[in-house]
């Protein structure tokens, strides 16, 4: 097997977000090596532009910015949390309702970041030139963990444990003052727009509503037109007699696993993960699956 090949084959079985990171390393190689030899920005047009006009000419900014960063530093920092951060969700969530509230933060914190630039003085702000990097989506998840399971407690540096929600509240403190002192002001913006929609989606997850249902679907749409179309043809079956309580055995099913999950997750909330029992964990993995 050739190195390429190797490559492939271990990128064909990274889960999604470990995809997600793997592309950003190469596009971040790639960029850099054109910067440092050639002296040319290749993926200029994928940058957020803080204009609103420079914006209608380039929309899909709005999601590849989050795919671009400056820096090593801020590279492995975003790469290193949205790998912790992906891992934790996915052990508890459906893969791609993580996925949604990741896209979701990119996309509110390039929104966040545009209308400052755009209505607030920029003299004030200072929010010009470009915005890349993933952390809006990053903040997205770290609110979404801290306001769902909020006292659900994690250890750090192997010596002592610390709840979700004070990460949350150290981080957010931090990044605030920085906003304030004038501190690459944009990109801290983004942040705020990525922390605004983590916690209303966990808000309204704990009261049973998905909100990133609608942007699930538009997404499986827009993947479907990139799917080869198959020759065969639809074999229709007779709908399932519904002897459930009103539902089919599978809807009845997936409804008892949900509320399993939710059990689980109550108790996280409580009591940490350590608490759950080995059947409890193995249930979690394998609903994450």
């Amino acid at each position: 097997m050739s190195a390429i090949q190797d490559l492939k084959y271990k990128f064909k079985n990274l889960d999604v977000f470990g995809k997600i990171i793997a592309i950003n390393v190469v596009v971040f190689i790639i960029g850099l090596i054109f910067r440092s030899l050639l002296r040319f920005n290749l993926f200029s047009y994928f940058e957020m532009p803080s204009d609103i006009m420079d914006f209608l000419f380039q929309p899909w900014s709005i999601i590849t910015y989050g795919f671009l960063h400056n820096g090593l530093l801020h590279l492995a920092f975003n790469m290193l949390f949205l790998y912790y951060l992906s891992r934790l969700t996915m052990n508890l969530f459906r893969p791609k309702m993580i996925l949604n509230i990741y896209f979701l933060g990119i996309i509110c914190g390039g929104l966040a970041y545009l209308a400052f630039a755009n209505l607030v003085p920029t003299n004030f702000y200072g929010v010009n030139g470009v915005l890349v990097g993933a952390s809006a989506g990053v903040s997205a998840l770290l609110l979404f963990v801290a306001a769902y399971m909020p006292n659900t407690e994690i250890r750090l540096f192997n010596s002592f444990n610390v709840k979700w929600k004070h990460i949350a509240m150290v981080i957010v403190g931090l990044d605030l003052f920085r906003l304030m002192i004038g501190l690459n002001q944009g990109g801290y913006i983004a942040h705020f727009g990525g922390y605004l929609l983590g916690y209303i989606y966990a808000t309204k997850l704990l009261k049973g509503t998905d909100i990133g249902s609608g942007f699930e679907r538009s997404m499986d749409t827009v993947v479907s037109w990139f799917k080869p179309k198959s020759n065969l043809k639809t074999v229709y079956r007779k709908t399932e007699k519904k002897d459930y309580a009103g539902k089919t055995k599978d809807e009845f099913n997936t409804f008892n696993n949900q509320k399993k999950i939710d059990l689980i997750l109550d108790k996280i909330s409580k009591s940490g993960y350590e608490s759950l029992t080995a059947e409890e964990k193995e249930f979690l993995f394998r609903a994450g699956k």
